[in-house]
């Protein structure tokens, strides 16, 4: 039992000091400042949060933690570890994996391992092909957060690009249909079109213009028009373009059928950043134009954008490209994906403090709304009687990122020696206090996120 007495409570669009008192699992009481009837205080062990800021534990909807299959680079434990350093407290990874999660089978084997290794909630989606529908609709199928569709190749080569098994996933499944939208056409004739203009492309630079606006466009377009055919609920991952955010609205997210995420690697860098970082900042989808980013952030003020994500997905700097060459994270082969879980809450609160978003949003767009999106049952709020999945961040403790600090398996950051003023000093999951100032509870594991 913890009461964590003073803090600057950011839950549900407003800020209020407050004490927060955690019974076992769940929060227990909620008293804002000058409230007198208090229950059971005294048998809590307090904590001082004066000065501090008090949220709800982030979920990150989209992470790739690399097990199994794929352990050299990353795993479920180090990977969660290194998330409740960032205050993220729960997460969905992907199933482009090895073996891939593509069976019920392969699935239920996923959450085995997670309960064995995970300091974190978790959960997972289930992976759609050219030719599994069977398994997308089979009992046990349900217990995964969404059905993820690669409708561009990205790694681990998932792409389902039939139009019949499209369609047919649209209008069958009856889960959220969560998307990754490149079109591969418009991605090979662009490569064809940069090769016959400059004859060697192999420069990371290439990268935005291969993979490019149009590209995202045409793929995110077809599957909203699949989902509006259908009556699909269909949730659009990492958006990257302002040609995009056409196919979206802002109404409130329950009257939505149609979502949106965006990841803070696209929030954060440009096409810019390619001759300083290379192929560190290497995603698909590309960080695109200034513009671009411009725009997602003003759809994540406005409403058209539901969700700040990561994915999350570690590599060797090997196979980014490092090898001891003067071209070092030059090379267009290099692998797409960066880890980010340990620093995306601390980097949104950056663009805050830069008048870009405010506390308020950043915890609906990273706790509250993916709670509400996916249905996990008492998350995402600092309520009572919900699980007592909570961060306390201190807003004036800068400190820089550097390969010391960084909790990654892969051992690097796109953001090494960025400076931050906000540093997590205490995460709670399921009202445990698992990080605390740099100190790991080794011996807690995360609970399976309950679907509503």
């Amino acid at each position: 039992m913890y009461l964590i007495k003073n803090a600057l409570v950011i839950n549900e669009g407003k800020r209020f000091k407050a004490d927060v008192l955690t019974d076992g699992e769940r929060i227990a009481g909620i008293w804002r400042e000058g409230a007198k009837e208090r229950k059971r205080e005294s048998e809590a062990t307090v904590i001082d949060a004066e000065g501090m800021l008090l949220l709800p534990g982030i979920i990150d909807d989209q992470v790739h933690f690399r097990e199994p299959g794929l352990t050299h680079k990353a795993d479920i434990h180090s990977e969660s570890r290194a998330g409740l350093a960032g205050g993220v407290t729960s997460f969905i990874d992907m199933p482009n994996t090895v073996p891939q999660t593509v069976t019920v089978e392969a699935l239920n084997a996923k959450f085995d391992l997670a309960s064995q290794k995970s300091m974190a909630n978790y959960s997972f989606m289930l992976g759609a092909t050219n030719d599994n529908l069977a398994e997308l609709k089979k009992p046990g199928a349900e217990r995964a957060a969404a059905i993820k569709v690669f409708m561009g190749a990205s790694t681990g080569n998932m792409l389902v690009d039939n139009e019949l098994s499209l369609e047919r996933i649209f209008a069958e499944v009856s889960k959220i249909v969560v998307t990754h939208c490149e079109s591969e056409s418009v991605i090979a004739a662009n490569k064809a079109r940069l090769q016959a203009q400059y004859g060697d492309i192999s420069d990371i630079k290439f990268h935005p213009l291969i993979r490019d606006a149009e590209a995202c466009y045409a793929s995110s377009a077809e599957a909203v028009r699949l989902a509006e055919k259908h009556n699909s609920r269909l949730h659009l991952f990492h958006l990257s373009t302002r040609k995009e955010l056409s196919l979206l609205d802002d109404k409130p997210l329950e009257q939505k059928r149609i979502t949106a995420e965006v990841c803070v690697h696209h929030l954060w860098f440009s096409d810019k950043d390619y001759e300083r970082l290379g192929s560190l900042i290497k995603w698909n989808p590309a960080v695109k134009s200034r513009a671009d980013r411009e725009a997602l952030r003003v759809a994540l003020l406005e409403g058209k954008i539901d969700v700040v994500a990561t994915d999350h997905a570690p590599h060797t700097l090997e196979d980014k490209g490092f090898t001891g060459s003067p071209n070092d994270g030059r090379t267009l082969n290099a692998a797409s994906g960066g880890p980010m879980i340990q620093h995306s809450l601390v980097a949104m609160l950056e663009l805050c403090r830069q008048g870009i978003f405010t506390e308020e949003l950043t915890v609906e767009k990273m706790a509250h709304n993916p709670a509400r999106l996916f249905g996990f049952k008492d998350r995402g709020f600092i309520r009572e009687g919900y699980y007592a999945d909570l961060v306390l961040v201190n807003p004036n403790s800068p400190w820089t990122v550097s390969r010391d600090n960084i909790l990654y398996k892969c051992g690097w950051s796109p953001l090494e020696g960025a400076v931050f003023s906000h540093q997590v000093d205490k995460t709670f999951v399921n009202g445990r206090l698992v990080y605390d100032n740099g100190l790991f509870d080794e011996d807690f594991r995360g609970k399976e996120l309950e679907l509503c």
